[in-house]
């Protein structure tokens, strides 16, 4: 895979999000919700809550919002009880796509899923049929001409599991995932921000796909990312822009 593709791929990935405001607000909605249901309500106590948080008000989302979702998750309030779905497929040419989903609804949920994949051009697989192929992991990616050496230091010693210098000259700081949002505001701290900072799944290999396959995958994923009850989509295909 070329490594100018990481850069390109992450910018464009931010250029969809920022695009998609409204609906952004939704999915992280819905994970403050699960996530103070499943844990403490207490952000202190609860990194996936704390970490929720820190993604809504980096979108400006009002803090009344932000309260209600940890009401209704906590029980204060009356809402939705969502459950979370993990679903695993293939899309063009075999690569490998994980899907994770929040839904009230898992019928609705997997026949919506389904229909994506096949409609364009993938197939849904079982349960751990490509899940292998990613590590759960934190990641920050940094602008190429980020100090390297000064980053590396900071991050190393923060507690970080790994640091990536990529062809293109950006950086990636990888965590275990309850680390994340501690090396993060130590980072931060120190005065590297990140350009994406996220718990992810993060693929272990890449495949690269051009032409007529990356503008089919594109639209596979778009599909997918459009359903109401998706959270996320990974993908270890790398589509140069």
């Amino acid at each position: 895979m070329a490594g100018h593709s990481k850069w390109a791929n992450i910018q464009h990935r931010k250029g969809k999000q920022d695009a998609k405001r409204g609906k952004i607000f939704t999915r992280l909605i819905k994970e403050i919700t699960v996530a103070a249901r499943l844990g403490d309500s207490d952000p202190a106590s609860n990194p996936r809550l704390r970490l929720a948080m820190e993604k809504a008000y980096a979108q400006n989302m009002p803090k009344d919002n932000v309260e209600r979702a940890i009401k209704r998750g906590s029980g204060e309030l009356e809402g939705v009880d969502y459950i979370e779905l993990r679903y695993e497929g293939y899309g063009i040419n075999g690569v490998a796509v994980i899907v994770d989903c929040m839904t009230d609804n898992k019928t609705r949920t997997v026949a919506d899923v389904r229909h994506a994949f096949t409609k364009y051009g993938g197939n849904l697989g079982t349960d751990g049929s490509v899940s292998f192929l990613f590590k759960h992991c934190g990641q920050m990616v940094f602008a190429p001409g980020t100090d390297e050496n000064a980053l590396m230091e900071v991050a190393l010693d923060a507690g970080a599991e790994d640091f990536v210098s990529n062809d293109d000259g950006s950086l990636e700081v990888i965590t275990a995932p309850n680390d994340f949002v501690e090396v993060k505001h130590r980072l931060e701290a120190a005065g590297f921000k990140p350009e994406v900072a996220e718990v992810t799944m993060k693929p272990v290999t890449e495949v690269a796909l051009a032409g007529e396959d990356a503008q089919r995958m594109q639209k596979l994923l778009d599909a997918l990312e459009n359903l109401d009850d998706v959270q996320e989509v990974y993908t270890n295909a790398v589509m140069d822009e």
